[in-house]
């Protein structure tokens, strides 16, 4: 088997059985799964200028030898990765024993220091310099392109969503599933509850979906306006998912299922699901949190924005006071 130090994709994908260094840029990435052995394995999907997408297929024994991108458009540092081909499809596989990576910010123009690196891993004198040009030429493309996201005002049952969130706190429901809840400053849609009342008697509808956190410190530091959406996470890969989350830091969320039980929303995180890192600069952070700032400052837009017909401001603050 050749070792070919440093190749473009282009050419990489004329090498096949042949190991490669590749220097690109994440366009997409899996969470997590376990192998039908005992390691776990995590698909990635890179580009540069010279080709379109691979994929790369990254083999661990442990999930923290594992890439932990923080980010698409990020860039990593692919070393002695072996090319292959199935059915006329070039991909490249990482290998356990000996194959090693190196994650970069893809945006920050003045840092060259790795933000993850595997143990084998050996940075070259002119890295950052291939770093340099593929930041200078994902800055001028259009090779990234997100989808829209939803607010948690216009959910359904019917569609995934991809939602930008703050996580407020993390814990384990009854079942020994993980849930997370999340919040955006708007109001989730009112349910229709088709229940007759001589029902409510004998099986009354449940004020909330799964526990509420235990400590009643936990609850007052929740935001007192928008809905504060249930998020239970049906993954096997969960060790992965909390080293990314964190409570008080807002993420995006891909392909969340919404779901009802007995009148009250919640979201469901599965295999095809994607979780994302976000700057807390990021212009979908800083709208969500004016919108939630403007209700936070009287009485009568701390009111569910789906009230309708809304009361007259007299008449709220009377209730109010």
């Amino acid at each position: 088997m050749v070792y070919r130090r440093f190749l473009c994709i282009k050419d990489a994908v004329a090498c096949i059985n042949d190991k490669v260094d590749l220097i690109a840029v994440i366009l997409n990435f899996s969470l997590p799964q376990t192998t039908r052995g005992t390691d776990y394995v995590c698909k990635l999907k890179i580009i540069d200028e010279s080709h379109p997408e691979i994929p790369v297929h990254v083999f661990a024994q442990e999930i923290d030898h594992l890439p932990f991108v923080a980010a698409v458009g990020d860039i990593i540092h692919l070393s002695r990765v072996v090319m292959r081909i199935h059915e006329g499809d070039v991909y490249a596989i990482f290998n356990k024993k000996f194959s090693s990576f190196a994650l970069y910010d893809g945006k920050d123009v003045e840092n060259f220091q790795p933000y993850q690196v595997l143990l084998r891993y050996e940075a070259r004198k002119h890295d950052a310099m291939i770093i340099a040009g593929l930041r200078k030429w994902l800055a001028s493309s259009h090779v990234i392109d997100e989808p829209n996201f939803s607010l948690l005002e216009e959910i359904n049952e019917v569609d995934l969503v991809n939602l930008v969130c703050k996580v407020l706190h993390i814990c384990k429901t009854t079942d020994d599933k993980w849930m997370a809840f999340i919040w955006d400053g708007t109001d989730a849609p009112p349910i229709s509850i088709y229940k007759k009342p001589e029902d409510e008697e004998h099986n009354p509808l449940p004020l909330h979906f799964k526990p509420l956190p235990s400590s009643g410190h936990v609850l007052h530091t929740f935001p007192t306006v928008g809905t504060i959406l249930r998020l239970i996470f049906d993954v096997e890969c969960m060790p992965y998912i909390l080293q990314l989350l964190k409570v008080c830091q807002w993420f995006k969320f891909f392909c969340v299922e919404c779901k009802l039980h007995e009148g009250l929303w919640y979201g469901v995180f599965t295999s095809y699901s994607k979780i994302r890192d976000i700057p807390n600069v990021d212009i979908l952070i800083l709208e969500r949190q004016s919108n939630y700032d403007c209700r936070s400052l009287g009485n009568l837009d701390r009111m569910p924005s789906w009230s309708c017909p809304w009361p007259s401001k007299i008449t709220v603050r009377h209730l109010l006071h």
